[in-house]
């Protein structure tokens, strides 16, 4: 019988949590302290080893190595959720991993402080060559010039995206000196003087720097081209720190070759390796003025940090109590704890009848809901239901026996 004492359906120290791709101690810490099973690999794993690796394993926490679709995942039958433990969570199939009743968490706030200071760097960076200048020294070349060396103060940067980053690149800029323009397909609220464009061809036409940081949807892949690289300010500068599918990096490579494009700085790429070490290819490879660094805008000590509480809280608040709040691909549902109930989370198809079936089940029992939150999406449905104790395991197995139901859990 389970212990009514527990604040799980099972023991805390049962759970398996799997974290890959050298997730910080923040998050150890954080899953130590409730006691769950930690393992922790350096590298990403990938197809039937990942898929084998996860059969038994209730969490999963990968950054932006790891590649968990359908295939891998069908047959983690103990998944409970997935956290990504970095901003992006294309390298999930969110839709099949949302039919399967797992929520993923990502950080969308944790390394937005990091990122916006690489961006400024490497403004600073591009305006005067240093790229270039460092590498002449380094190979015993003394090169002392000012010629298309610039100061920033006065100069235009054009963001596109202004969302996390993106605002805040802005606020770092303006402290420099520099005019901020930037572009969002919605509505944003300025900070500072920072002034919105009403198209992308306008700020392209005005900045002298041009900084990305949109996410990676059909929308904004290949974004920037031949077209828009050619709509730029002679000789203004790109940044891309955001995801390697917005750039068309052989129109890139052209533009710089042509002086179209005075420089450039590239964070993130279409294709990267799977690890550290050779066999990293580009087509901006060699070229001047042009900063290439493998895929580091978040990677600083405070950001993994606290990209590591960050998810790991959501995970745990979703283990023990149900909670979604900041899943990228499910209903989002808080409720604080109910003394005296137990709780059961339901995921179910959505299809007309499912709360219908499930309130004649309560009703059959004669138990009592003490509450209960219905969150919906195109796909499924989310159920989280306190009832009393005394009937609670009879409820449970009610609703998991529904064929609409996905995954039944109860939390005691």
């Amino acid at each position: 019988m389970p212990n009514p004492d527990a604040p799980t359906s099972f023991p805390k120290d049962m759970i398996k949590v799997l974290l890959l791709e050298n997730i910080h101690d923040s998050a150890i810490e954080i899953f130590g302290a409730e006691r769950f099973q930690v393992e922790r690999l350096k590298g990403s794993l990938q197809g039937a080893e990942l898929a084998a690796k996860l059969a038994d394993v209730h969490m999963v926490g990968i950054r932006s190595k790891t590649q968990l679709t359908a295939e891998v995942l069908k047959d983690a039958h103990r998944m409970l959720a997935v956290g990504c433990f970095c901003i992006g969570t294309n390298q999930v199939e969110l839709d099949a991993a949302n039919k399967m009743g797992i929520p993923v968490f990502n950080a969308p706030f944790s390394n937005t402080r990091s990122v916006a200071e690489l961006v400024i760097a490497e403004v600073v960076a591009l305006a005067r060559k240093l790229g270039d200048r460092s590498r002449e020294v380094h190979e015993g070349v003394w090169k002392k010039s000012a010629e298309g060396s610039h100061e920033i103060r006065g100069k235009t940067l054009g963001i596109v995206g202004y969302g996390h980053i993106g605002s805040q690149v802005g606020v770092l800029a303006e402290s420099m000196g520099l005019r901020v323009l930037y572009f969002d397909v919605t509505t944003k609220l300025p900070m500072g003087n920072n002034k919105p464009t009403s198209t992308l061809e306008e700020l392209l036409r005005e900045s002298d720097f041009v900084t990305l940081h949109v996410p990676a949807t059909p929308e904004t892949e290949l974004m920037i081209g031949a077209p828009q690289l050619a709509a730029m300010k002679p000789g203004a500068h790109l940044l891309n720190n955001s995801r390697g599918t917005v750039v068309d990096l052989e129109a890139l490579a052209s533009a710089l070759r042509e002086g179209k494009v005075g420089g450039a700085a590239v964070d993130v790429f279409p294709q990267e390796p799977a690890g550290n070490g050779q066999g990293f290819e580009s087509p901006l490879r060699g070229l001047p003025n042009v900063i290439l660094t493998p895929h580091i805008g978040g990677s600083t000590e405070e950001a993994q940090e606290s990209i590591g509480r960050e998810v790991a809280t959501a995970l745990t608040k979703y283990t023990n109590a149900g909670t979604t709040t900041g899943a990228v691909n499910f209903p989002q549902v808080e409720q604080p704890s109910l003394p005296g109930a137990h709780r059961i989370l339901n995921v179910h198809r959505n299809v007309p009848g499912v709360l219908r079936d499930i309130n004649r089940i309560i009703a059959d029992l004669n138990a009592n809901i003490e509450r209960q939150v219905l969150s919906t999406d195109s796909n499924i449905g989310y159920l989280v239901m306190d009832v009393s104790k005394d009937v609670s395991m009879d409820v449970r197995d009610g609703i998991a026996g529904l064929p609409t139901s996905i995954k039944t859990r109860i939390l005691f």
